[in-house]
């Protein structure tokens, strides 16, 4: 009764933890969809996020430990919930609305931790969570108590924020949100960046959790 109950508890259309008890190493990408992102660089960004998958189904553990979730802003919308790659199907996005940075970095940070307690009560274990924010603007609503999230989160070792500023960003204020700088896509090298990314988390779920990893430098798709 109690295995039945158990598996209740997770979540419809994810991984059953049952089949798969291999660690996870779950990322969240945070994507900004507002209007501003229309036109090529939303085009550019849908490539990229295909790649990301194409890239991560070529490697045998990532595709068991790899877990992608994604947040689109504005407004802010769960597009995927945590799902290993091959159960990730990103949908084609499209733009609308406004900046709301603040709320989709803390709802990022609230599914990191519902997920990693979601391990913990099914006994898998877990590599430090990635979240990567993605922007072409600045916010538009209050992003202070994100940042402070950010900041304990990082102090924590609770996950690693990446903040990626697309031309036009204001990288200022990603500076205040983010504890490691922030870097600028150069263009919109939106595929090799998912390039460069899924490549790091081959690198990391190759390792046992918790092993120190050395990350790709962002060479080539970042403005120096």
């Amino acid at each position: 009764m109690d295995e039945y109950i158990s598996f209740e508890q997770i979540p419809f259309g994810s991984d059953n933890f049952a089949d798969n008890p291999e660690p996870r190493c779950p990322c969240v990408l945070l994507l900004d969809t507002s209007i501003s992102m229309g036109g090529r660089p939303i085009a550019e960004l849908n490539e990229g996020v295909r790649t990301f998958k194409q890239e991560l189904m070529q490697d045998h553990l990532a595709t068991k430990r790899v877990e992608v979730a994604i947040v689109t802003f504005g407004p802010v919308t769960v597009e995927a919930d945590f799902h290993t790659v091959p159960n990730f199907h990103p949908r084609e996005l499209d733009t609308t609305g406004d900046t709301p940075l603040g709320a989709a970095i803390s709802m990022g940070v609230d599914m990191v931790a519902r997920r990693k307690k979601e391990y913990k009560e099914h006994g898998i274990s877990y590599y430090k969570p990635w979240i990567i924010l993605i922007t072409d603007g600045a916010p538009t609503d209050e992003y202070k108590k994100a940042a402070m999230q950010i900041k304990e989160g990082e102090a924590g070792k609770s996950f690693a924020f990446f903040a990626i500023g697309v031309e036009g960003a204001n990288m200022d204020i990603l500076k205040e949100i983010s504890v490691r700088a922030p870097i600028k896509l150069k263009g919109l090298m939106f595929r090799e960046f998912f390039q460069w990314l899924s490549a790091s988390m081959k690198m990391v779920s190759s390792k046992n959790p918790g092993s120190q990893v050395n990350l790709l430098p962002p060479s080539g798709w970042s403005e120096l």
